[in-house]
Formats: C-alpha cells, sequence, structure tokens
C-alpha cells in the first residue's frame, strides 16, 4: 500500500482503500483481518524452555569442558568424566530457570498493555481489542485514548496527540485533516495522520486506518532491530579467556609432552600426564560459579524492581563508562508542572512533584501564604476556569492522574496548590461558552458566571497583542509600550531558562456566544512558566553516577536551549560541555563525531537515526556504552547499545523487547544501583578467577616441576579431579557469595580487562603457586622414596589445605585476611568446614582410598602439611602489606 497518505485528501484515501465513511461491514472486516494479519506488533516467537536450556552451553568454555570430559572418558576414567558432565548440566539447568522467569514476566507485561479501539462497523461505533483492527477502518479518537493504528485523519475537533514515543517531541502535536503537500515528509510533520502507539491527549477526531500491524511505523522499527545484534561485554570476555585458556592448554601440553619424550618418558605415561595437566589448567568451576553470580545478582536487582532478560546483562551495566539517556520519561516525569508564575511585576515561585496538588509558594526566599497574595489568588482563579483538565487521585496505584491537555494539567495542579478547587469554582460560576484551543489562533477562552467573566489563557505573544490593559494591584492599567517591553523582556528570559511560557487575561461583560472576533480588548494579568518536572531520584542518581566515574549524557529530540535547561537542572550539563544538535551531527563525518564525543553532554533536536549513529559513535572509541529509553524511537538505539535498558510502567513494549534490563518501576536511580551491582559481580568474578586459576597454576608447576626434578608424578588425574570439583566447588560457591566491598561507587573502580585477568592479577596468581609448588614438592620427595601411596595422599592433601588457606586469600586484594570478619561470609566458613570434612572422608574412608588411591595419614602427617600450605598466607600478607603502603 502507499506510504505517502498524508500527501492526498482524505476522501481518495476511503476510495483507495475501498472503504466509506460509516466504515466497513464486520464481513468485510473479518475477511481484511484474514488477509492483513492481526494488527499486533511483530514479536519473536520466544524461545522455549528446550532452547534456553541448549543456548546455556553455546560458550567457548563449555566446549573446552566437554572436550576434557571426552578425553577423560576415553582413558577410562568414566568417574570423573561423568562429574564434569554433571556439573555443566547443573550450570545449564540454573540459567535456564533464571531467564525462563524473565520471559515470564514479559509476556506478563505485554498482556498487561493491550488495548481497546474505537471503531465504525456498519455505521455503528463499537469498542474492540485493538488487534482486530484492520486497514480500512474507520476509528474514532478521543481524549485520554491510545491510537491503535497508523490512520489518516478525516475529521478533527482540536485533536492533539503527544507523539514522544515515537519521534522524541515533548510537545504534543496539534492535528488537522488538511493535505500536507510534501510527499517526502517525515512523520513528525505529518500532521495529518496519527500514528500506533501514540497517544490523544485532547479534543476527538476521526480517521481511517492505512496500516496496522508490521505495516506500521512502530512496527517497521520493530522489524529493523529484529535484525540487530549486539554481544554483551561479559560474554566477549568470556570468550577471549576461553581462547586463552586453549592457547595455554595447547602450548604447555605440547611442550610438556616434547620434554618428556627427550628425557625418556613413555608415550603413554606423557599423554597421561598431559591430560592431568590440561584437566588442572581447566577452570571446570567456573561456569557455574559465573552462572551463581550473575543469577543472585538478578535476584538482587528483582528486589529493586528490576527484570533482568539476560544473566549478563547485569555485570555489562557494571562495565558502563556512558549512559546515554533519553529526556522524556526517563530524566523528566514527562508531566508539565507551573514551576514560575509572574503576576503584578512578582516572580513566584512554585514547588511540588509531578501533578501532586500540594507544594510551598515562594517569593524572593522565604515560603509564602498564597492567601495573603490577591495577584497570585486572582491568576490562580483565571488558571481553574479557563483550563479544561482534570485532576483526580487513583487509589490503586497511588498517584495522581490527569485528564486533558498537559499544558492544561499544569494550570488546573497550579490552581489547586493556591487553593481552588475547579469543581466548587464552576458551582459558583457555571460555564457559560467556551472556545477550546486552536492551534491557528494559539488560544483558549472561557465565559464564566452572571457577570460573564472572559478567562483566557494561550501563547504570550498573540495574549499581548489582543490586551490593551494590564492588571496591578487589582486594578486596570493602559498597557503602555514600556510596559510592553518589559513584559516581553519577562518572557523572553523564562524562555531562555528552558520554560514553555503561557499567558493569561481577563474580560468583564463578555458575549454570551464566543467566537475569535470577540476575544480582543483584554486585560493582561500574568506568566505561568513551565517545566516538564525532573524524576525525583534524578540528581541523587547523577550525583552518583559522577563519583562512580560514568558520564551521563542526555539525548533529546527537544529544542537546543530546553534541552540545555533540563540537562542543567538535572546535573548532566556544566559549563564548558558543548550541545550537539541533530543537524550538526548531520555535518560531521564518523571520525570528527567520535572525537567531538569526550565534551558532549546533550545532544538535541535528533531523531532515531540519530541515536543510533552516537551509539555507534562511542562504541567505536572502545566505550562501553548503556542506552535508556521508553519510547519507540529509542529501540534500535537500544538494541545498538553494549546494554539497553526500558522503562516498565511507561515504556513501550518496543522499547522493552528492545532492552536488556526493564526498570519496572521507571526509576532512574534503580540504573545506579544496578551498575554498583554490576561492579561487584565482575569483582567477585574477578575472585573466582583469582582463586581458581592461582590454584590452578599450583598444580600445574607441581606437575612440571616433578618432570624436570625427576620424579614423579606426585598427583593423579583422578586426584585433580576431586581437587577442582570437590575442594575448588565447594570455595568458589562460597567465594560467589562474598558481600559486596565498599567503594564500588567509585571513579577509582578499575573497569574488566579483555580477558578478565589484569596484570596485577598474574602477579598474585605467581606468587601464590610457588609457595604450593615447593611446600608440595618438598613433602613428596621426603615419602615417595619409602612409600609412594603415602607420597600421592601427601600431595593431595597439602595441595587441599593449600587451597582452604587461599580461598581466605583471596576474599581481597589488599585488607588482611586476619582484618576481614571470618563470619560476614558465613558461606566460606560452612565450605571450609565442609571441604575439611570431605578430605578426611577422601583420606580415611575405604572407598573414597579406592577412587583416590589414598592411605590414612598419622598425626604427625598433618603436623607437617598445615604450616607448610600456611605459608600461601604468609606471601599473600607481605603482598598485601606492599600494595597498601
Amino acid at each position: 500500500m502507499s506510504s505517502s497518505w498524508h500527501s492526498v485528501t482524505a476522501e481518495k484515501v476511503i476510495d483507495e482503500l475501498v472503504s466509506f465513511q460509516h466504515g466497513l461491514s464486520e464481513t468485510e472486516a473479518a475477511i481484511r483481518l484474514e488477509r492483513y494479519g492481526p494488527n499486533s506488533l511483530p514479536e519473536s516467537r520466544p524461545p522455549s524452555l528446550l532452547r534456553l536450556f541448549v543456548n546455556q552451553f553455546n560458550s567457548p568454555l563449555i566446549y573446552i569442558l566437554f572436550g576434557a570430559a571426552a578425553v577423560i572418558f576415553a582413558m577410562g576414567e568414566v568417574a570423573d568424566s561423568a562429574i564434569i558432565f554433571a556439573v555443566l548440566i547443573f550450570n545449564a539447568i540454573v540459567g535456564t530457570i533464571q531467564e525462563g522467569r524473565a520471559q515470564n514476566t514479559l509476556r506478563a507485561l505485554r498482556h498487561f498493555v493491550e488495548t481497546q479501539a474505537t471503531v465504525l462497523r456498519g455505521a455503528s461505533e463499537l469498542i474492540i481489542a485493538d488487534r482486530g483492527v484492520v486497514p480500512g477502518d474507520i476509528i474514532i479518537l478521543r481524549e485520554g485514548e491510545k491510537v491503535p493504528a497508523d490512520a489518516r485523519l478525516i475529521s478533527v475537533q482540536n485533536l492533539k496527540i503527544d507523539e514522544a514515543s515515537l519521534t522524541g517531541e515533548s510537545e504534543p502535536v496539534f492535528k488537522t485533516p488538511e493535505v500536507v503537500t510534501n510527499v517526502a515528509a517525515s512523520p513528525i510533520d505529518q500532521r495529518n495522520m496519527a500514528f500506533k502507539g501514540t497517544n490523544v491527549t485532547s479534543g476527538s477526531g476521526r480517521a481511517i486506518v492505512v496500516a496496522t500491524g508490521g505495516a506500521t511505523i512502530i512496527g517497521r522499527i520493530a522489524k529493523e532491530i529484529s535484525t540487530m545484534d549486539t554481544e554483551i561485554p561479559l560474554k566477549a570476555n568470556i570468550r577471549y579467556l576461553s581462547r586463552a585458556i586453549i592457547m595455554v592448554v595447547g602450548i604447555l601440553s605440547t611442550a610438556l609432552f616434547a620434554v618428556g619424550m627427550l628425557l625418556g618418558k613413555g608415550a603413554r605415561e606423557m599423554f597421561t600426564t598431559v591430560v592431568s595437566l590440561a584437566v588442572s589448567i581447566i577452570p571446570e568451576g567456573l561456569p557455574v560459579v559465573i552462572t551463581l553470580v550473575l543469577a543472585t545478582g538478578v535476584w538482587r536487582m528483582s528486589r529493586r524492581n528490576a527484570l533482568v532478560k539476560k544473566l549478563q546483562a547485569v555485570e555489562a551495566l557494571g562495565q558502563a563508562r556512558v549512559i546515554a539517556v533519553d529526556k522524556t520519561g526517563t530524566i523528566t516525569r514527562n508531566e508539565l508542572v507551573v514551576r514560575k508564575v509572574w503576576v503584578d511585576g512578582k516572580m513566584f515561585d512554585v514547588g511540588g512533584v509531578g501533578y501532586d496538588p500540594h507544594g510551598d509558594i515562594i517569593l524572593g526566599n522565604d515560603v509564602v501564604d498564597a492567601a495573603n497574595h490577591e495577584e497570585l489568588i486572582f491568576a490562580g482563579k483565571v488558571a481553574a476556569l479557563t483550563a479544561g483538565a482534570n485532576l483526580s487521585y487513583m487509589e490503586a496505584e497511588k498517584r495522581w492522574r490527569v485528564s486533558g491537555d498537559p499544558t492544561e494539567a499544569a494550570l488546573t495542579v497550579f490552581s489547586e496548590k493556591v487553593g481552588f478547587k475547579k469543581e466548587d469554582l464552576l458551582r459558583e460560576s457555571a460555564l457559560i461558552a467556551e472556545l477550546p484551543f486552536d492551534y491557528r489562533l494559539k488560544y483558549r477562552a472561557a465565559v464564566h458566571g452572571d457577570d460573564r467573566f472572559m478567562t483566557v489563557i494561550g501563547a504570550p505573544e498573540v495574549l499581548m497583542s489582543l490586551s490593551d490593559e494590564i492588571r496591578q494591584s487589582g486594578k486596570k492599567h493602559p498597557l503602555t509600550s514600556t510596559v510592553r517591553n518589559s513584559l516581553e523582556s519577562v518572557f523572553i528570559g523564562l524562555s531562555e531558562a528552558g520554560y514553555r511560557v503561557i499567558a493569561c487575561a481577563v474580560k468583564s461583560d463578555a458575549p454570551t456566544v464566543l467566537k475569535p472576533e470577540s476575544v480582543k480588548a483584554l486585560t493582561f494579568v500574568g506568566f505561568f512558566a513551565m517545566k516538564d518536572a525532573i524524576r525525583p531520584e534524578v540528581k541523587e542518581a547523577m550525583s552518583r553516577s559522577t563519583s562512580a566515574g560514568i558520564r551521563v549524557v542526555m539525548v533529546t529530540g527537544d529544542h537546543r536551549i530546553t534541552a540545555k535547561a533540563i540537562a542543567t537542572e538535572a546535573g548532566i550539563y556544566h559549563d564548558g560541555d558543548d550541545i550537539l544538535t541533530g543537524e550538526e551531527v548531520d555535518g560531521l563525518t564518523d571520525s570528527d563525531l567520535s572525537a567531538r564525543l569526550s565534551r558532549v553532554s546533550v545532544f538535541a533536536r535528533v531523531t532515531p537515526e540519530h541515536k543510533l549513529r552516537i551509539v555507534t559513535a562511542y562504541k567505536s572509541r572502545g566505550e562501553i556504552i548503556a542506552m535508556t529509553g521508553d519510547g519507540v524511537n529509542d529501540a534500535p538505539s537500544l538494541v545498538a547499545a553494549d546494554l539497553g535498558v526500558a522503562m516498565g510502567g511507561i515504556g513501550t513494549e518496543v522499547a522493552k523487547e528492545a532492552a536488556d534490563i526493564i526498570l519496572l518501576d521507571d526509576n532512574f536511580g534503580s540504573i545506579v544501583s544496578a551498575v554498583e551491582e554490576g561492579r561487584s559481580i565482575y569483582r567477585t568474578i574477578k575472585k573466582v578467577i583469582l582463586y581458581l586459576f592461582s590454584t590452578s597454576a599450583g598444580e600445574v608447576l607441581t606437575i612440571v616441576g616433578a618432570i624436570v626434578l625427576g620424579y614423579p608424578l606426585p598427583i593423579l588425574a583422578s586426584q585433580i579431579i576431586w581437587l577442582n570439583f570437590v575442594t575448588d566447588g565447594f570455595l568458589t560457591v562460597a567465594l560467589a557469595m562474598e558481600p559486596k566491598e565498599e567503594g564500588l561507587l567509585s571513579d577509582k573502580f578499575e573497569h574488566p580487562k579483555k580477558y578478565l585477568v589484569d596484570r596485577p592479577m598474574v602477579i598474585r596468581m605467581v606468587l601464590m603457586a610457588i609457595p604450593m609448588m615447593i611446600g608440595t614438592l618438598y613433602l613428596f620427595k621426603n615419602y615417595f622414596e619409602m612409600d609412594m601411596a603415602t607420597a600421592l595422599t601427601m600431595s593431595l592433601t597439602t595441595l587441599a589445605v593449600f587451597q582452604w588457606f587461599n580461598a581466605w586469600n583471596c576474599r581481597s586484594d589488599k585488607k588482611s585476611v586476619f582484618s576481614i570478619n571470618p563470619f560476614s561470609n558465613m558461606y566460606l566458613v560452612v565450605a571450609t568446614m565442609i571441604v575439611i570434612a570431605l578430605q578426611f572422608a577422601a583420606v580415611y574412608t575405604p572407598f573414597m582410598q579406592k577412587i583416590l588411591h589414598t592411605v590414612p595419614l598419622t598425626l604427625s602427617d598433618w603436623l607437617l602439611i598445615i604450616p607448610v600450605a600456611a605459608t600461601i598466607i604468609v606471601v599473600d600478607e607481605i603482598r598485601k602489606i606492599f600494595v597498601r603502603a
């Protein structure tokens, strides 16, 4: 079908779609529903539990473990390979359960927001589910309703539609049925079209549906984002780490096999040794522990009303260096509020939050009683009588809501703050006549009471031109050119400060039938200055973001002046920052745009295409960027960003589908809390990797040292499996439950490296591995010439005790193990007791002795093992002293 419906008359559209002014018949509508399909957005079929389960194995690290298990099985170690397979299955089950819960919550959200539409079928009005709307349907649009499909307007009565979710424009758009001659006009300029997913804020209209479902503008965006894919940083880090492990295993195995053969070792013996070495290097417990750490983080975030769709998304937010936020609905509440009132030469400041009709009135630096200021009371009365919006408290939602135009809603709320109830006023002064707001006249007028008192609100330049008097000290005075110049200065000053300014005027003895020509010779009263209210949590969240070393930039479709004012109030824009408009972005090459980003804190007048380009430019600089948003226009950039965060309450379905995390309570502050959670997860993963790799390095050095020194193999493959799965298993899970550290939201936070391993970690691993090698080989040498079984048991137990102590070392990279409260992580206390008991079982029970080839140890053996193994604490404590210095 045509994509330029706006450029032809409504009559031609009706003819082309073979429809009628009175609507389609039920039979024809059913035929078209079959032909075009339901009027719903295309959505990818949610993965089945089986698919979610299979996806858990899609990791290079898992592939390595499968390979190791296969080799061990081929060597006849069935029990050992079975343990590896069991751990992998458990890991997949945990991941499947968590991601399955997120899918269920998302499906429930979709059902929750299903809407209805009013259509004409055979000249009768019917209310149907919006899924049943078809091309050619005649729909009725009324105040407070959501537009069910893309439609060409046929007739309007002061129709105003909020298109912020689609275009980013925070101001509602006045609609007209007149032809838009520019065939290539963008949606924002198609004033005779109504688009699916937008909201009617005032007035009413009739339109013919031209596109449904995936053919709508919102549907095309949904299709576009379904083809985009962005890898979460942690997934890439694990892939790089897995490649590094494969390389290290390959190089060491080849070198060790070659050295062994040159020293005259048998091929089978060396193959067994090489497999043992590979098994000791590969961190078998890492996948399950990472899954456990992430699942714990997801659980914590769920308590903060954040729905995490992918486990790795929480850690990714901890890596974010830039958060790009959408203004409307994210920084602001999408609720216009009167913040200043200029009347009788005085500027009053108005407090309060959103549509709550309570707030202080401030004059100068003092809170005043509105009742003591007649000029303010008069302005409140004008606002109450003229504004057509209504205010009500929704008990179930525990919040105030308004119906009607946002501008008039702001005036209604202000009038209640100064003591007026619209219902009471109307009982005393009944409405006689009115002129609804018209975008061509740019004002709204109403006449009330027996004295025919007319009140007018509208554009300041219009009302000043229609006025020939001004109200001062309760009396009328001529509106001289000097006074006009002073009013214009006030108006310009408020506009430059980012306020939306509305003027008000009055007239006595107005006619009972209002026409535009009768609205003249007015008495000017004052100005109302409005702003879209900043969300109360934003300033604190911004402060925490700054201290965390995270740059927050605002991306909006608003004018440069408005965007700057809002960003300044929110704490995003600071003196010296740059502001880029969409037009300026178009004039920059990709490299020039990338170079400018370090100085830019606000992007104004941007389109969805600009947002996508901005996100891409940040990523080209190597920045990890999170994007927040709620509108359809945000969806492509939500997908393109390293992490997309959508608002769950005010967000569109397309935005939620595109995001990785959904804030169910729309609280911007939750993003910063999620950053802290993500950083905690990263630190915890680092602790686990340090522990696993340092113990693996100790095992590797012990095996290599024995071969170089000509000793027998000091530890068997089954014993390595025992250490890596049993001893390591319990202790790594306990480390995964380590409580949060302090200072996570500090700008000194070390961001993740490509391989999740940095230079200090490598140094620490070596320092921990060396005493493990020396201590184990020292005790092994003292026994193997006398009793090989006892020697193997001694080396196994020594390495196990080394690991017990090492787990406590890894709780902090700076704090002494003796300065940390041992009971702050009871999981580690319990895990240590368990592994001690299991090691005793391995040494003293006949069943385990048979599996692990161990023999009982004496008390004197233990008195040798414990002080030798304790050297790992001594070495790391010395290192920590130098780090703290």
